[in-house]
């Protein structure tokens, strides 16, 4: 580790002796998602902070994932490794904050999305990607959110090696897209456990008023 500043942000989750790559897992943690104990099954040393970072120095991958912050420009263009963001949208579309409610209420696509971080949000280079049809039993924005978590947390261990071992092959985001804000969440959203479609009539109706 190159600063005893970043070691203690960092917490490291394993060690492994010769590990097949030291990986800094930034968002969630071991609770939260299943992706940490599959790169530990896979012989990867892994790290792991929800705070700040201020350097990518000594990794050999960063996984970004429920990440919270927007990571410096700084950062990203002295980084000399990968950085890799796991978004739950179908890009180019509905980039930024909740984008489950932001696909059903606009009449995107619904997916899931793995790419490069660059200096915008959610618009870097593809690595994988994947659609989303939900069952007639998904109703709610919870189920469809549940639904999308495990597609992107199977869709990352699918693809697990060649992300480990960098050889995967970028694809530049060709169309504009949408973009949402935190904010931009309607103040009268009944809530997560709601039923899409009504809760969608309904807000049309409440905000074309």
């Amino acid at each position: 580790m190159d600063s005893l500043n970043r070691e203690q942000r960092a917490r490291l989750v394993n060690r492994i002796e010769n590990p097949k790559a030291k990986i800094l897992f930034i968002g969630y943690s071991e609770d939260k998602t299943i992706l940490i104990n599959s790169l530990t099954e896979n012989h990867c040393e892994v790290w792991h902070t929800d705070k700040k970072i201020d350097s990518t120095s000594g990794y050999d991958l960063v996984i970004s994932y429920g990440y919270r912050h927007i990571i410096k420009k700084q950062v990203i263009e002295s980084s000399s490794t990968p950085i890799v963001n796991l978004h739950i949208s179908y890009l180019p579309w509905n980039r930024g904050a909740h984008p489950n409610f932001w696909s059903f209420y606009d009449c995107t696509p619904s997916g899931v999305s793995i790419h490069l971080v660059d200096e915008g949000i959610d618009t870097g280079p593809i690595l994988y990607q994947k659609y989303v049809n939900f069952t007639k039993d998904e109703t709610t924005f919870s189920q469809t959110y549940r639904r999308l978590v495990s597609e992107i947390e199977q869709l990352f261990i699918d693809n697990l090696e060649e992300i480990i071992t960098k050889k995967f092959v970028p694809i530049p985001q060709r169309r504009l897209g949408t973009f949402h804000r935190q904010v931009d969440l309607p103040r009268e959203f009944s809530g997560w456990d709601s039923e899409i479609r009504g809760e969608i009539l309904r807000l049309d109706n409440l905000l074309q008023v």
